[in-house]
């Protein structure tokens, strides 16, 4: 057979073998099964098989896969969740919306995450700030938030408990004899630990006090707890473990002996528990058994935070230095430099490093250059923020803001999502943006 006979059979062939299925199946009654196989389209290609012809477009624009699209990216994506949350307003008014606004919403949903990573970038932001009004000792040690409350502990002994939204104080729990040196709440207890050497735990609805734990022998520097497990450390160099069976009943499991110094920061997960002390040394041990693992060594003084998650340990010292480990080999992968003081606090997730230093200021670093040891370190750190007016105690930050307490007697939130103040006076402000859309229909 020769080519032109190919090419005759080919042509003749060619439109037996082809079928556009997307359109034919609605017309069989068969619509749900072109849902079905466009609903597996990213958005590039959902707007591309949109331009294919009418039939593609009636069968996108009737089955709402839009809408779809969004709801599986706020169900499996927390920056999206977190900006439907932010940006809802009027839910209900979108029940009847038509696909062309939720495409358009797509776009909205976009745009904005562009300005939030713009805007941490560049140090734009929005500042709120609660002044603690402290009547003796003045400052803010430690602090948790979600998006209902802020809880805080205090130099002058005591829980302030702030309302989110209006910043007014909702609660002060009063019980402990020396400053509040660190605390952690869930949606159960609020544990704190503090300077008169004992951990508390409170009911995180109504104040109550339930429970009071005596094994340190002198300040309560850090704490941990997480799936029925709790780790204490202290200025007397030891690490307490603890079983967490409900809050009056908190069994200590084991004393862990082996820091030189006042153990200052502790965390773990279901492999390592990492400690982190005056002595320059972080020390892993084995969650199961408690037994020790490995020292890691660098830091040239006493390490005063640190945070651990997967495979990365970040810690900050007083050499003014922060350390990036890797915890199985030990080996220091990066050692970021800027800091003029103390690097008192230190949080990390995908994205960022967040830094507080007895500097009085915090600084944003790139964590993915900072892990390629081919970043010129004059490229990590992408911001350096400066409002507070004393040493910066501690912070915690999510994709929107950072949320942080000082000496200086107050708590800022540095939100990055409406970026309207600290812009140049010839940039235009960002403007903030509702969204209405129904998440759960």
């Amino acid at each position: 057979m020769n080519h032109y006979q190919h090419s005759q059979i080919n042509n003749f062939l060619g439109p037996m073998l082809q079928r556009d299925f997307i359109s034919v199946l609605p017309a069989r009654g068969l619509v749900h099964i072109a849902e079905n196989i466009l609903g597996y389209l990213d958005a590039k290609s959902l707007c591309a098989a949109e331009r294919v012809c009418k039939d593609w477009y009636h069968t996108i624009d009737s089955c709402m896969l839009w809408k779809k699209l969004i709801m599986y990216k706020v169900h499996t994506d927390n920056l999206w969740k977190g900006l439907s949350e932010r940006r809802a307003c009027d839910r209900g008014s979108a029940s009847h919306a038509d696909s062309s606004y939720y495409r358009n919403l797509y776009r909205q949903f976009i745009q904005d995450i562009k300005t939030i990573d713009t805007n941490w970038r560049c140090g734009r932001f929005s500042l709120r700030r609660i002044d603690c009004k402290s009547e003796n000792s003045k400052g803010v040690y430690c602090l948790q938030y979600d998006d209902r409350k802020i809880v805080s502990g205090l130099r002058d002994n005591t829980i302030k408990i702030w309302d989110y939204n209006t910043l007014e104080c909702t609660q002060i729990l009063y019980g402990h004899c020396g400053s509040v040196l660190c605390l952690q709440y869930d949606e159960n207890v609020i544990v704190s630990g503090s300077s008169d050497s004992t951990v508390r735990v409170w009911d995180v609805n109504t104040g109550e006090n339930k429970n009071v734990l005596n094994q340190h022998q002198e300040a309560v520097l850090h704490l941990r707890f997480h799936a029925g497990m709790m780790v204490t450390c202290s200025k007397d160099r030891n690490i307490a473990v603890w079983d967490m069976k409900s809050p009056t009943e908190i069994n200590l499991r084991k004393v862990l002996v082996g820091h030189r110094a006042a153990v200052n920061v502790v965390d773990f997960d279901e492999r390592y528990i990492v400690s982190a002390s005056g002595d320059r040394t972080i020390k892993v041990w084995n969650t199961s058994n408690c037994e020790f693992v490995r020292t890691l060594s660098g830091h040239r003084r006493g390490i005063a935070c640190l945070q651990y998650h997967g495979q990365l340990v970040v810690s900050g010292s007083s050499d003014n230095t922060i350390r990036l480990w890797d915890i199985d080999s030990g080996a220091c992968l990066r050692i970021l430099e800027g800091h003029e003081e103390l690097v008192r606090c230190i949080r990390f997730d995908d994205k960022r490093i967040v830094s507080g230093a007895y500097d009085g200021k915090i600084k944003v670093w790139d964590i993915k250059a900072a892990l390629d040891v081919r970043s010129p370190t004059a490229t990590l750190c992408l911001r350096t923020l400066v409002k507070h007016t004393g040493r910066v105690f501690r912070l915690q930050f999510d994709e929107f803001q950072i949320v942080s307490s000082s000496h200086d007697d107050t708590i800022l939130i540095w939100d990055f999502l409406d970026g309207n103040q600290n812009v140049s006076p010839h940039k235009r402000p960002q403007t903030s943006r509702t969204y209405t859309y129904v998440v759960n229909k």
